[in-house]
């Protein structure tokens, strides 16, 4: 029994598709039905059965979602009637929504499709190809109403292998996921959101990546152009929300060079390292674009291995040449340059100290590398600065934090001329980049030097402090474990080459502490400091490295609390992460803040899941420990595992 004639149909250019069970839709209701990219209004009235196009005329209703009243089909959004079998609207009315032939079989209802046509280029696929041409491989990101052009011309750039897409629980994460990549790479992921909320949700990990100048794109979504300003659902000022975060902002707009805008925005995040973002108004997003072509970089980026002039560095090396205890102090700028610096300290014999930022960058098992200096650091590094008579300070910015003393001889080297000084003056500010600076350095030395050679003065240094360490470690007060504890156990338990991220807390300050780098790469929420950092930017991290370097972040409870829900993706995606969780059940670093202030201790508990069980229930291996003698297995078993794991240390708030 077939619908009323559809003239328009061709059924040389159609297909047939099976819909229904005969018994599967009731007399006089109607139900939603997708069939390939055609989603359809599928009705069973007056014994026949009907097949509309979903979307009402008016507004692009669900008529799916509606109702049969009184023979006439109703759009649930604003009661608009149509014959349910012909889609024709009542006498009077023109309007009507696509209808398709129906028939009923022996096994079942049918209805005959036009074949779908292959896909247009649009704007989104020239904005995408420009995007992986500048080597943008993952984009983090929820998917939604007002950004779906952009969604599909990512869909198939997936489909091409040019493209990897992880849909994540909370745009927040998709930004801090998007940072952590640029952090560790030095290239550039996207974030994505939808119009409003989705995109505002994107501000603090874009944030964390302006403050710590990590290269990052990000993509919003926008309502219609047609209503924007007009008090539109979502409709947002996504370009003054994003005006100080961003060092690129444009709207896309239909008359726009769409490469060009992709060009410029891709260049200032990575050249600039800097957050770049681009506006998309739904109705561009779908804009035909048949033959533009896609942008990339070729001829638009030139080397930044920039050397410092001749004058300068003769100056710094005669400086390095004359002083007997130089000391070394390496920030984030010197990423990627550590070879080049440490080959120098090792001509020169001196003492490598990090800023937290660059934790890592060079290993606490290295005869010359001396931990972290600052609030976060250990003593080892404080007591070289001060018996230091120079400081070389490679891509570092002197925050208070670091505590780099003012009062020494300075020797500043970043490629940034505004950090060079940005705080106080220095005797010697050289800007050059810091690898090449550092070669030439090395080369320009003296063959004879006056200084000391800090290789035993830096094992005596490790020494002592290894000793107060094993002191600390069976510190108990029945509370849970100590700090020292846990970071001896994951400094003997984790794997060689881990990439670890760390999240901001009581947690953080003894991961700066305690924890020995070998050869890691530590990611953190440096300037912005953004507690809930470490999960998503191990997600980051993983999509950078993928199964070929471990994964590990490390948190507190707070920090874990704030984006818990990521656990699914990690499960989803079958991402190789190991989250260590410190769990004290309280915000320890605030309730030390207040007793420091000599307030009360207020509002700082928390009151948590069993972490371990709750991974479990989300699709991720859960371990918990209560006792130290648990902690070495836990944490083996953890690392042992093919997939995502968390293990949950029960640790005393006060013991760090």
């Amino acid at each position: 029994m077939t619908a009323a004639d559809n003239p328009g149909s061709d059924s040389a250019a159609s297909a047939e598709h099976r819909i229904l069970d005969l018994d599967e839709l009731p007399a006089g209701r109607v139900k939603t039905v997708a069939v390939g990219r055609q989603t359809l209004a599928v009705t069973h009235y007056d014994g026949q059965y009907g097949a509309l196009d979903d979307k009402c005329p008016h507004q692009g209703g669900p008529l799916g979602e509606g109702s049969i009243e009184k023979g006439w089909l109703r759009c649930p959004w604003h009661g608009y009637d149509y014959n349910p079998l012909t889609g024709q609207p009542p006498e009077g009315f023109s309007d009507a929504p696509e209808c398709f032939p129906c028939e009923v079989r022996d096994d079942g209802v049918y209805v005959s499709l036009p074949a779908e046509e292959p896909t247009l280029r649009t704007v989104s696929d020239v904005l995408v190809e420009t995007m992986t041409n500048w080597g943008v491989t993952h984009v983090f990101g929820m998917v939604g109403h007002s950004n779906l052009g952009f969604a599909d011309a990512m869909r198939k750039a997936e489909a091409r292998g040019d493209l990897t897409y992880i849909g994540i629980r909370h745009e927040g994460a998709a930004a801090f996921a998007a940072t952590a990549f640029g952090k560790l790479t030095g290239g550039v992921a996207g974030c994505f959101g939808i119009a409003g909320p989705g995109s505002t949700n994107l501000l603090t990990g874009l944030y964390d990546a302006k403050e710590d100048r990590a290269p990052v794109l990000a993509i919003s979504g926008q309502v219609p152009s047609k209503v924007r300003g007009r008090g539109a659902f979502q409709d947002t000022d996504l370009s003054a929300a994003f005006a100080d975060v961003a060092a690129y902002s444009q709207i896309v707009a239909a008359e726009s060079s769409h490469a060009e805008l992709a060009n410029l925005a891709c260049k200032t995040a990575i050249v600039e390292r800097n957050v770049a973002h681009l506006v998309l108004p739904d109705e561009v997003q779908f804009q035909p674009a048949p033959e533009a072509p896609a942008g990339g970089p070729t001829g638009r980026v030139g080397s930044r291995e920039i050397a410092p002039p001749a004058a300068e560095l003769a100056a710094a090396a005669a400086k390095i040449a004359e002083s007997e205890r130089p000391m070394f102090v390496v920030g984030n700028g010197a990423r990627h340059q550590m070879d080049a610096v440490i080959a120098l300290a090792e001509r020169v014999g001196a003492p490598v100290a990090t800023t937290f930022k660059a934790k890592g960058l060079i290993s606490d098992r290295h005869e010359l590398g001396c931990g972290v200096l600052g609030r976060s650091g250990t003593p080892i590094a404080s007591w070289f600065m001060n018996e230091s008579d120079l400081l070389v300070v490679f891509g570092a910015s002197f925050a208070n934090h670091t505590g780099i003393a003012e009062y020494k001889p300075l020797i500043q080297v970043d490629y940034d001329p505004m950090s060079l000084g940005r705080f106080h003056s220095v005797d010697l500010p050289v800007q050059g980049h810091v690898g090449v600076t550092a070669r030439a350095l090395a080369e320009a030395l003296p063959a004879d030097l006056r200084c000391v050679d800090h290789r035993s003065e830096v094992a005596e240094r490790w020494a002592l402090w290894r000793a107060e360490k094993q002191a600390r470690l069976g510190d108990d007060e029945g509370q849970g474990l100590n700090s020292a504890a846990v970071f001896d156990s994951l400094t003997r338990r984790i794997p060689d080459h881990a990439v670890i991220c760390a999240d901001v807390g009581n947690n953080t300050y003894s991961f700066g502490r305690y924890f020995e780098t070998g050869d890691n790469d530590v990611l953190l929420s440096g300037y912005l400091g953004s507690i809930g950092f470490a999960l998503p930017a191990a997600m980051g991290a993983w999509a950078a490295v993928g199964e070929a370097r471990p994964v590990v972040s490390v948190s507190g409870d707070g920090g874990l609390g704030q984006y818990a829900m990521e656990l699914t993706t990690l499960a989803k995606y079958e991402m190789n992460i190991t989250h260590v969780l410190l769990n004290n059940s309280e915000l320890g670093k605030i309730s030390k803040e207040q007793r420091a202030a000599e307030w009360d201790v207020w509002q700082t508990s928390l009151h948590n899941p069993d972490f371990a069980a709750f991974a479990e229930l989300c699709g991720v291996k859960g371990i918990r420990v209560t006792e130290r003698a648990q902690l070495d297995d836990a944490l083996d078993a953890a690392f042992s595992h093919p997939g995502p794991a968390l293990v949950d240390i029960v640790t005393d708030a006060l013991l760090l």
